[in-house]
This record gives structure tokens, sequence and C-alpha cells, in this order.
């Protein structure tokens, strides 16, 4: 049952993450661009997105690399959070809930697959801490 886990919280950071990649891949970064220049960062550090929110994902998806994917995954979070919500991360949305909350749970997703590993049911079988 561990490795069905593991399986279903890859599947679903991935996969849900993908969606944004490709959004991103699609209409372009210039929101991303802007938010990022807006937080006083280098613009350069805008198409680390690609690398983020499509690249890492597929890997997630594929089980290959995926405790360095889950770490970018929650680097490009790290990175997201002060850029679009520069009000601070207790920011209450309209409902309720924290303004950051969706970035939050990505970022703590991909921490967990950073630290779980793929576990059993991956398309390829590697050796390593950084590659299991």
């Amino acid at each position: 049952m561990e490795n069905l886990g593991k399986l279903i919280l890859r599947l679903s950071v991935g996969g849900l993450m993908l969606f944004h990649g490709v959004q991103k891949l699609l209409s372009g970064i210039g929101g991303v661009k802007f938010l990022i220049v807006k937080a006083g960062l280098p613009e350069m550090l805008s198409y680390g997105v690609y690398l983020g929110e499509l690249i890492a994902p597929v890997f997630l998806l594929l089980g290959i690399y995926t405790r360095v994917s889950g770490l970018i995954i929650a680097l490009t979070m790290l990175v997201s959070i002060p850029a679009a919500y520069p009000d601070g991360i207790f920011h209450l949305n309209e409902y309720g809930g924290l303004a950051i909350e969706l970035n939050a749970m990505y970022l703590f997703g991909g921490l967990a697959v950073m630290f779980l590993g793929s576990g059993k049911y991956k398309l390829i079988k590697q050796n390593g801490f950084w590659k299991e």
C-alpha cells in the first residue's frame, strides 16, 4: 500500500502541476515575468517556470528522478509565493482560506515526493538517493 500511496502522490502533484506548465507553454510566461520583476528578482529567473511546471511534473509522472523533480517543484513554489503574494503568506482569500493555499499544497507535495521517493511503480529502475 505504501507504494500505491507514493504513486498517487506523484500522479496528483505531477499531473495537476503539468496543467499549469502546459498553460504557460501555450500562452507564454509574460505574467510570470511581470511578477518576478515586480518582486525585484532577475527576469531570467522566470524561465525556470518551464522546468518547475513542465519538465519536473513529467518526470514525476514517469517516475524518473522523482526526488530531484519534487525538489524543483518545491523551489518553484518558494519563488512563486513571494512573487505572486506580496501581501504576505497569511493573507486570506475571499472564501476565508489562505491565498497561497494552492502554492503551499504544491510546495509541501513536492517536498513529500522528495523525501519519499518514487516507490515501486516507476518507468525506469534507478539507484541512489536522488534517483530513487
